[in-house]
């Protein structure tokens, strides 16, 4: 156990906190009883434990931490389910699951949400006096300073009599000589261009030294989206006017390995430009996205120098850049990403050469209604209007599938009159301009529609053609799904309830048991909570 410490202790924090690497640990031997379950916690140490980290300690929930699960997989520790997902039915867990859910296996807490369950289980343990709520800092210095020559130099030059000194304002920007040498001496090759260090005191006047280091990249890329709106603007950072018209950022997407260091130092820049009267608002981004990663054949993170990389250029060739687009779309979630494989490119490209030939088609036209041709369209619209604006791309592209799949029946079955037919055709494309533009924009002109389908409103829905007549009612006991069952879409919930529970499969595992609560979720969830 000594050595396994005295390794950990070698590794730096960078190295114990990568996602990339196996976590490890090593059981001490003793355990530790836990308050609320009475059950005993056997005590591990593990390398991605941070003494820093809170108190340094930490209860595992392998079930509902990615970190934690990955460890007790490793070791073969039990993963007890605490958080239902929706539609859980006790089945153990495939990957850990972080999201909100349905306090389980929890003795008093049970049936609660996930969110009202923290704030009950925190203000109970206050109660019995067995701890408190705070909050943790991890705040550090920020070290600014970098021994390259790549940078932006660091205004301050060294006197011998007036000690460190800002460069004036007037003598701004500190600009890299373009003739320094690289050379492999371990320092940075600003040390020796003596043109650049040799300067004078700027408030002495006698000789005296440039600063050498350069500030880290993250000091630009702190407040790049303020200097973006008006590079060529030499009375500031940014113009004032087009600040107050863009500022703050309404949308900002990146990687999660942003969070801690590039997000949390930008919103430091923003509150001090914020305070100098620069920008208005307390926060730089009203809303952030983090994508997911796509791995490599190997299924490792793409590196250069795993070798790893896919460069699309052979997949653009021979698909096209619209069929590209929309199979890394459709690998999966957006924020998780997935392994890069050409298994499904083939079946978009199918898809995009249906909608080719439908928007192409001329149908027979009937005289019926077309309401289910409407209702289609319109349920369409608002739901991918919904996954647009969550990033939920896999799903908006499959609602365009089911789409065309209906648009191809109405016109096989010539059940589509010609307005609602046109009406179709017309939300379709604008619906896949932002996912596959060209072939949006070519099929758009080929149907006698003026340039360009990217300069056209998105389209609205009728809320009364989109709605659905009925819904599936999911019914748990006690977190766990018991029964699914079709009721109107109008339901309201003592109704709701009322079907709910005369269910028979709810029926036999209710057992008479005191009924301590139930959830309801309009149109999706009966929850029964009981003393059984």
């Amino acid at each position: 156990m000594e050595a396994y410490i005295e390794q950990a202790r070698k590794q730096t924090e960078i190295e114990r906190l990568s996602t990339d690497r196996q976590k490890t640990g090593v059981f001490t031997g003793a355990y530790c009883r836990n308050l609320l379950s009475g059950q005993e916690v056997p005590i591990w140490i593990a390398d991605y434990a941070l003494l820093w980290y809170g108190t340094g300690a930490v209860m595992g929930v392998p079930a509902h931490d990615e970190r934690d699960f990955e460890f007790a997989n490793k070791y073969g520790l039990p993963v007890p389910v605490v958080i239902a997902p929706p539609e859980w039915s006790g089945q153990e867990l495939e990957q850990a699951h972080v999201e909100p859910g349905t306090m389980v296996n929890s003795g008093q807490f049970d049936g609660l949400p996930s969110e009202e369950g923290k704030k009950a289980i925190a203000e109970f343990v206050e109660e019995k006096g067995w701890g408190k709520r705070t909050v943790s800092y991890r705040l550090r210095d920020y070290l600014i300073s970098r021994q390259r020559y790549w940078g932006t130099p660091i205004p301050m030059v060294h006197c011998p009599t007036d000690g460190i000194v800002p460069v004036p304002e007037n003598q701004l920007p500190v600009l890299l000589p373009e003739d320094a040498e690289f050379k492999p001496t371990g320092d940075s090759p600003l040390v020796r261009h003596e043109a650049f260090v040799n300067t004078a005191c700027p408030k002495c006047g006698r000789p005296a030294k440039r600063e050498t280091d350069t500030m880290d990249t993250f000091m630009d890329s702190n407040w790049y989206f303020i200097r973006y709106l008006s590079p060529h603007y030499d009375r500031g950072p940014v113009d004032p006017g087009l600040a107050r018209r863009w500022l703050p950022v309404d949308q900002y997407t990146g990687g999660a390995e942003h969070a801690v260091m590039h997000l949390l130092y930008a919103r430091f820049f923003w509150k001090a430009i914020r305070d100098m009267g620069l920008v208005q608002g307390d926060e730089p981004f009203l809303r952030l996205f983090n994508q997911g990663q796509i791995l490599g054949p190997d299924g490792q993170r793409m590196s250069k120098s795993r070798g790893n990389v896919v460069a699309p250029d052979e997949q653009v060739e021979r698909y096209g850049a619209d069929v590209f687009r929309l199979y890394l779309m459709f690998i999966g979630p957006w924020d998780q990403g997935g392994p890069f494989g050409l298994e499904g490119i083939s079946g978009i490209e199918r898809w995009l050469n249906r909608v080719w030939n439908l928007v192409q088609s001329e149908p027979t036209f009937g005289d019926d209604s077309s309401r289910e041709l409407r209702h289609i369209t319109h349920k369409t619209i608002r739901r991918v209007t919904e996954d647009i604006e969550h990033f939920r791309f896999n799903t908006l592209i499959a609602a365009l599938m089911e789409m065309t799949n209906e648009m191809t029946h109405a016109r096989d079955a010539g059940s589509a009159d010609r307005v609602a037919w046109a009406e179709s055709v017309q939300a379709l494309l604008l619906m896949l301009a932002p996912l596959a533009p060209q072939i949006a924009e070519e099929l758009w002109e080929r149907s006698g529609r003026p340039y360009s389908v990217h300069a056209q409103s998105w389209p609205a829905w009728d809320e009364g053609l989109a709605r659905e007549e009925e819904v599936t009612l999911v019914v748990q006991v006690n977190g766990k799904v018991r029964d699914r069952i079709r009721v109107s879409a109008g339901i309201d919930e003592a109704r709701a309830k009322e079907l709910a529970q005369a269910s028979p499969a709810v029926q036999k595992h209710l057992n008479n048991n005191e009924l301590r609560r139930v959830v309801y979720v309009p149109g999706k969830l009966v929850n029964f909570v009981t003393s059984g």
